[in-house]
Order: C-alpha cells, then structure tokens, then sequence
C-alpha cells in the first residue's frame, strides 16, 4: 500500500477497464486520488466509465480505445494516447478465457481461439509494460500489478490455453519484480480464483466468490508485501489448501470438476 501513497497527483492506467476486476481497480484508485487512463475497446462503454469515475471522484480521466485482439498495431495509438502522462501504476488486467472448459483440439474456432488469447492475455502484458516501465524507471517508482489467475498455479485440463496464458503472466511479473524492485519498480502477480464477474459468470458474490469491488480493496492491501498474491483472505486459503496436494491430484481434481462444467454446459446448449 506506501508504494500506492506517492502515486495520488499521477495517473492509473488499467486495461480491460469497462468491467469486474479493471473497472473496480480503476474506482478504488481513483477513490483515494489518482488521475485514471481507461483503456479498452468499446467507445460507448469507456465514455460511461469515465463519466462516472470524474463525476463520482472529481479526478481527471482520459480513454483510449483499442482492441488488444487485434492483429493490427494498436500500441502505436495506445504509446500517443498516453504521451506525456506520469503514470504511477499500471493495471494490466485485460483477459479472455474459454466460452466453457473444452478439449483443446474440439475448442470452438480454435485458430481465432488461440491468436485471440495469445494477443490479449500474454502480448497485450508485455506491450504495455514495455510502454509503460521506461518513465517509471526514470523516476525510480512505479507500480505495475498483472492480473493472472489461479488457473496459471497448476496446469488445468480443459482450460490447457487460458491456464498456460495465465502462468506466463504469473512467471513474467515475478521475473519483473526481481529484476526492478531495486531501482523503485514494484510488479505483483495478481492470482484470482472466481470473481463475480462477467467473464467468470458468476452474478451473486459469496464469501469465496467476492465482488470485483471487495476483491480489489483486498488485493490492493496485499501491494509492496507480496510479488504474487492470491488476492483476498478465502482465495489465499484455497490456494494453500492446493498447495497441500501433489499435483498430479490437483490435476485430477480440475479435470473431474471442469469435465462436470463442460457436461451440464453441452446439456444447456442441446435443451435450446
């Protein structure tokens, strides 16, 4: 949290920003004072976001619109949009998962499947780090904070694409940490289980499937004590009663459950 303290009079920039875990960072950072640069790809959604953000918390807001699926050249646009900003913190939390847990080679529209979740979930971490890092090291501070997943802790059957994504952002942010915590630079690696999100399509939080919003006031808690954190008080027990088993029973245990997930999903879809 005091790496978060000197960043209030610069900017907060999140990726995937319009909704769950990016739009609630963007609150709550803006609720303690920083300027807030939203990043995603639906205009309409951004303007909203911002509009709210400015009008609820009376800090500056600025959007950028770019569609991390792309497989055009969006980082051009992004570096001009955030030209000359001082930016404090980056949130890079943009992400896609499967429709529902699938085997690899039977996913639906694997090709796109595939250059879509390499380009948001790994490219888009990369890029905007490489954007961002060079001014933090200039003024020896910065906080960038990766949102990977609980599903990047051990390799998960039927989500094998997402799961492997999500452990190069895992590994990528704790190289990152060691590399620059020396010269002012702290990276977290930010592990969640289920969040009552959009993506996870959970709709009613409960005390292990938090709100995006109580997630976030927790993890935020975690910043300059962990470089990898599973976020809030029950993810964290999840993840050492899993640290607990070897892992080829963890593996088993994620095939059993996701094989159930993807039956009743087929059910769903065949009674339509």
């Amino acid at each position: 949290m005091k790496q978060l303290m000197y960043t209030c009079l610069s900017f907060l920039v999140v990726t995937g920003a319009t909704d769950g875990i990016g739009k609630a960072y963007a609150e709550e950072l803006a609720r303690r004072g920083m300027k807030v640069a939203l990043i995603s790809r639906s205009k309409e959604k951004l303007d909203q976001v911002a509009s709210e953000i400015k009008e609820k918390y009376k800090v500056e807001t600025k959007v950028i619109v770019a569609d991390f699926g792309e497989r055009e050249d969006i980082y051009g646009r992004i570096k001009a949009g955030l030209e000359g900003l001082e930016i404090g913190v980056l949130v890079n939390n943009v992400g896609i998962s499967y429709v529902y847990p699938e085997y690899f080679i039977d996913v639906p529209d694997l090709d796109n499947t595939i250059d879509k979740m390499v380009n948001i979930n790994i490219m888009a971490v990369c890029k905007m780090t490489r954007l961002v890092l060079p001014g933090m090291l200039e003024r020896s501070k910065g906080v960038i904070l990766n949102i990977s997943s609980a599903a990047g802790m051990y390799p998960t059957p039927l989500l094998t694409l997402y799961s492997a994504t999500k452990a190069f952002v895992d590994y990528f942010s704790r190289g990152l940490h060691a590399e620059y915590k020396s010269k002012g630079i702290t990276v977290q690696s930010v592990l969640p289980y289920y969040v009552a999100t959009k993506m996870s399509k959970i709709r009613k939080p409960t005390f292990n499937k938090p709100s995006p919003e109580t997630y976030v006031r927790a993890a935020l808690g975690t910043v300059g004590l962990q470089s990898q954190t599973n976020g809030c008080l029950p993810h964290a027990l999840m993840g050492w009663l899993f640290s607990l088993l070897p892992s080829p029973a963890v593996m088993n245990l994620l095939m059993k459950t996701n094989k159930q997930i993807r039956a009743r999903y087929l059910k769903k879809m065949k009674e339509k």
